[in-house]
């Protein structure tokens, strides 16, 4: 049984992986480009050799990206935590993606945002892993203490069952408040460096979601063809 939520959770990292792949290769390296084309004043062009390259590079990443999410996520930490997992169904595959995000790349985020090229930060590497690594088990704190509180409010009101869920997202104000500076130095404006974070977060989250209900969809029609085995249809 834990080899068949191994091969849904690399089933549905691929695809999700794939999706993201196309998002980078499309958008994030548009993106990316004009970036580096403002921060050296000019346009520069590259042979069609090295475009297809990094279209292709941008979507193995993509897929290895969802691979190593579906696999850990969606086939270990599935397997073990299911049954502890708030909601039912495509619910319970929201709410790890959630704790996915969370936990890899939201709570880091919130002390060390992704950058742009062009932009050199103050602190040094080993700085900025360890506060990323420290925040990615508060992340994933959080959210198990999120589902806690979730499992625990079931049944009262929808009102008073968010605002528990919600309760322990205060704990990562405490790395924001503790976090030494890291001021930044380079030429891209700020309204740049802001939508290029929130391309970055919006391709996080299409991963983690399109890897949620691909897993959901795959576990449904399992559960169909399973049906269909044990009481198979008779003619009237």
């Amino acid at each position: 049984m834990a080899t068949d939520y191994l091969e849904r959770g690399a089933v549905a990292g691929v695809a999700g992986g794939l999706v993201y792949g196309l998002f980078v290769a499309t958008v994030g390296n548009a993106f990316t480009a004009g970036l580096e084309t403002f921060e050296h004043g000019h346009g520069h062009g590259g042979p069609v050799v090295s475009e297809v390259t990094t279209t292709v590079a941008s979507v193995g990443g993509g897929v290895l990206w969802g691979v190593l999410f579906g696999v850990a996520a969606f086939g270990m930490a599935y397997f073990f935590l299911e049954p502890a997992l708030p909601g039912t169904g495509a619910t319970k595959r929201l709410a790890l993606a959630g704790a996915g995000f969370l936990t890899v790349s939201g709570a880091p985020w919130l002390v060390l945002p992704p950058q742009p090229p062009g932009v050199e930060q103050a602190l040094g590497t080993d700085v900025r892993l360890a506060w990323y690594a420290g925040t990615m088990v508060l992340g994933a704190l959080v959210a198990v203490l999120a589902g806690l509180a979730a499992r625990r409010t079931a049944d009262r009101h929808a009102a008073v069952r968010l605002a528990a869920t919600a309760a322990p997202l205060a704990l990562l104000a405490v790395p924001v408040a503790l976090a030494p500076a890291n001021p930044v130095q380079g030429d891209v404006p700020a309204s740049l460096v802001a939508a290029y974070r929130w391309t970055v977060v919006f391709g996080q989250l299409l991963l983690w979601a399109t890897i949620a209900g691909v897993h959901a969809w795959l576990g449904d029609a399992e559960t169909r063809a399973t049906d269909d085995l044990e009481y198979p249809a008779t003619a009237d």
